[in-house]
């Protein structure tokens, strides 16, 4: 008997809800000949304002979806450059359209040029009678912002963070458990990965680590009674943000790509993930720190900050970096394991008794 999977019973259900609405379940296959064969049945639902569609492949894009430049021409006659995605997860189409559908009159408006995510021009959650989510978004200038790491790029990115939580806290209200990760069989498997990963200072890691076994209990009561009053993007690094053209050579606000990992928790976590990503060269934030930037810009939003955010980032950061072993073999390098153990022995004390 093969395994039941959560990707398997997630898709059972969808199949089982397309045949009770009368759609058929999406074919599993090659996305990009799908989207090809569907792109008239798409022509059609966009009613001639979708223009030919240069479907193209990306080794760096996840969750198996094809992509598309275009061009939108609106009904004024005024036109913009459009990517097309199909087909889109049911957390990334809800929130993308949630946040970025917007009216061709309020394009150019101060509201739609300050949306913190992709405008949306188009969207629908079947195609050519099949259970399938689609949207048409404006295309970003680029590059990516991971092209330009600097501190003022970072701290961009922290205020363009602090802008989606409170986007996103309008449209939904936070419910929901969030991330729910075995930290202890983490630990678990770092502790063990010491005996054949080639990192520095294996006997620091070994010392630390034990450290990190001892007291974990304590660790994971603060972060587990973390207030979960926020919807974190849950991806948040340059790569997934770029910027907004306005057009005559103007460069527009940063604009957060990829919302399938949006959750319920705390706002650190995406600090902390931002942060976590300068360990090896923390030289490259200058003054900025993620959390305090971060936390400021939501003051200035005048969203509430519950919960001790000091504390909760320790707990935070201590947790990530005691995983470093453990994901050597997709996140490892020799420069980010000296800045996790950094981390790890800096803010470690404030749960050892």
């Amino acid at each position: 008997m093969s395994e039941s999977t959560p990707e398997k019973q997630l898709a059972a259900s969808a199949e089982a809800a397309a045949h009770e609405n009368g759609r058929a379940p999406v074919p599993t296959g090659d996305t990009h000949d799908l989207a090809v064969a569907l792109e008239p049945t798409l022509h059609e639902m966009c009613r001639g304002h979708l223009g030919r569609v240069e479907w193209f492949r990306s080794t760096w894009q996840r969750g198996g979806a094809a992509t598309g430049f275009s061009t939108w021409t609106f009904g004024d006659g005024s036109a913009a450059d459009v990517i097309v995605k199909l087909p889109v997860g049911p957390k990334e189409y809800a929130w993308t359209v949630g946040l970025g559908a917007i009216d061709h009159r309020q394009w150019e408006t101060e509201t739609g040029r300050g949306l913190p995510v992709p405008r949306v021009v188009a969207s629908g959650d079947f195609l050519g009678g099949y259970d399938l989510a689609w949207f048409v978004i404006e295309r970003l200038a680029g590059p990516a912002m991971n092209h330009e790491i600097c501190e003022g790029m970072v701290k961009e990115l922290l205020r363009t963070a602090a802008d989606f939580h409170a986007a996103a806290g309008v449209i939904r209200p936070v419910e929901g458990v969030g991330e729910e990760r075995d930290w202890h069989h983490l630990i678990g498997r770092s502790r063990e990965a010491l005996d054949y990963v080639v990192m520095p200072e294996i006997q620091k890691w070994r010392e630390a680590l034990h450290r990190l076994d001892r007291c974990l209990d304590r660790v994971l009561g603060v972060w587990e009674s973390r207030p979960r009053d926020t919807w974190c993007h849950g991806d948040l690094h340059p790569g997934n943000a770029m910027r907004r053209d306005l057009g005559n050579g103007q460069r527009g606000r940063c604009v957060l790509l990829d919302l399938a990992f949006v959750h319920p928790g705390h706002w650190v976590e995406d600090a902390v993930y931002i942060e976590r990503q300068f360990w090896a060269h923390p030289e490259l934030l200058g003054q900025t720190k993620p959390v305090s930037e971060m936390g400021r810009w939501r003051r200035e939003s005048g969203m509430a900050s519950h919960g001790n955010h000091g504390e909760l980032a320790a707990a935070r950061r201590v947790l990530m970096a005691g995983c470093a072993p453990a994901w050597w073999d997709t996140e490892g390098s020799q420069a980010y394991a000296r800045g996790a153990l950094g981390v790890l022995e800096r803010y470690l004390h404030m749960f050892v008794k």
